[in-house]
């Protein structure tokens, strides 16, 4: 069993608030523009792991309201969860994850973020209630 390829799953919550803008953060260590999110740690639930994640990217409590997406980066084996989610409570706090936040229209978001978080962006907009599946390499779709 120890031979068996390793995969971390990662959650991300699009923020969408009521002038149907989502927020961004910018990552220090890079620059760039992404929802918030990260890798979730072994003893969490995926809605507990997301809502962590959030808090502590952005200070902000948030609902899942919804999946989304699923994405596997094929370069890492890193499979990402997205969810469309409602702000609670809390105010955005710069930290070490995010020095700057933006809430942006659709149309703004592929010009701020590389084409995967464009898509699990704009996939948070879509009204169907399954959710998509998709894969690419880290920075880029790989299409069938």
């Amino acid at each position: 069993m120890s031979d068996l390829p390793r995969h971390s799953v990662a959650v991300a919550g699009i923020i969408i608030d009521t002038q149907r803008r989502a927020l961004l953060l910018r990552r220090p260590e890079n620059g760039r523009w992404e929802p918030p999110g990260g890798v979730l740690e072994l003893h969490e639930s995926i809605t507990d792991g997301l809502r962590r994640e959030v808090r502590e990217e952005t200070g902000l409590s948030v609902e899942p309201e919804a999946l989304t997406g699923v994405y596997k980066n094929m370069t890492r084996g890193i499979v990402a969860l997205t969810f469309r989610c409602r702000h609670l409570e809390g105010e955005l706090t710069l930290n070490s994850e995010a020095d700057a936040f933006r809430w942006v229209r659709p149309e703004e978001v592929t010009t701020m973020t590389n084409e995967v978080f464009a898509y699990r962006v704009l996939d948070a907009y879509r009204d169907d209630p399954a959710p998509v599946l998709r894969v690419h390499d880290g920075v880029n779709l790989i299409r069938p």
